[in-house]
């Protein structure tokens, strides 16, 4: 009977038995990025081997160990002092994903922890919030984030990639304020906001708006800015105007005209001064024919005498017998 447990023991030295010591640690990383995962062990071991493998961790699915330092896409750090050794796999692809095993050698069977590793694309985001505005302008961008995020570092980047926004943060809750770029974080509503001062076109593109998260991926939204030429606007509105204030130059220019051609068939119409005086020199009976022409042509002057109390602003301004008529 003893012969059976030892022949399962010696199978287990060769194809590295796995067993998973603690609860299934998950990952999840970006495509065409980098992940860490990080697999902690007990206080003694140390100075034992460790490295991560995939499928069932025979020899050829050992992917690095700790007496190699790097191998291929795959970096390994011990740290004996907080009892954790860290593998980093660089430009990960979806055939990247799936389970592995962080092993500790020693003698008899191995010590393994199970890593579930999820990858998800890089960019973002489906749903993209659209803004606009206008060179020399401010904008304020909002960010939501839920009720349990309030504590956690909220930050703001260009582009679209997920994987490097939080190292490319343009502004952060920890600096508040940063050049052109200001953030302030409203726990109470549930959103950062940051405004971006004096604005350029070449402030257009696409920025994001991330939320740390220790133990998973960061949160994100996207927003889509488009800064135009203030310009354009502007000459736009001053065209009207312009087109107002010649229409009303037009109109006045009209009215006068008008008042200028009653004063002159006006003056036509009265005789002259020296012809009156003539007349009375003459006498009624020596020039009847005057005095009859005369009455005539005052009766029509004073049927065609413009009213002066119901003349409009412009005819009164225009009109200069009107003027000489009252300083008298």
């Amino acid at each position: 009977m003893w012969i059976l447990p030892n022949l399962l023991f010696t199978l287990c030295i060769a194809l590295r038995c796995v067993t998973s010591a603690v609860g299934v640690i998950h990952v999840t990383g970006y495509m065409g990025s980098e992940i860490n995962v990080s697999c902690s062990y007990r206080q003694g071991y140390e100075y034992y081997e460790k490295y991560l493998c995939k499928n069932g961790c025979g020899n050829s699915d050992v992917l690095i160990k700790t007496s190699e330092s790097r191998k291929n896409k795959y970096v390994i750090h011990d740290d004996k002092t907080a009892r954790i050794f860290t593998t980093t796999i660089f430009d990960l692809h979806s055939v990247d994903a799936g389970k592995y095993w962080c092993g500790v050698s020693k003698f008899g069977k191995d010590i393994y922890t199970e890593v579930e590793l999820k990858l998800m694309p890089d960019s973002c985001c489906d749903n993209m919030n659209k803004i606009e505005s206008y060179e020399g302008y401010s904008e304020s961008i909002s960010c939501p984030y839920e009720s349990q995020y309030q504590n956690n570092l909220k930050y703001m980047c260009r582009g679209n990639q997920r994987s490097t926004c939080r190292r490319q943060a343009l502004i952060t809750s920890h600096s508040r304020q940063h050049g052109r770029f200001r953030l302030d974080d409203d726990k109470i509503s549930g959103k950062f906001t940051v405004t971006i001062n004096s604005l350029t076109k070449s402030d257009s593109g696409s920025y994001l708006c991330g939320v740390q998260r220790n133990s998973d991926l960061d949160v994100f939204s996207a927003v889509e800015l488009e800064v135009k030429e203030a310009v354009h606007y502007a000459a736009y509105a001053v065209v009207p105007v312009v087109l107002l204030i010649c229409v009303l130059v037009i109109i006045y220019k009209y009215k006068c005209y008008n008042v200028r051609a009653t004063e002159a068939v006006m003056s036509r119409n009265t005789p002259k001064a020296e012809d009156v005086i003539n007349a009375e020199e003459g006498g009624i009976y020596g020039n009847q024919e005057f005095v009859v022409t005369f009455k005539q042509q005052s009766a029509l002057n004073h049927f065609d005498e413009p009213d002066y109390e119901n003349v409009t602003t412009e005819e009164r301004y225009c009109n200069e017998n009107y003027h000489k008529a009252h300083r008298r």
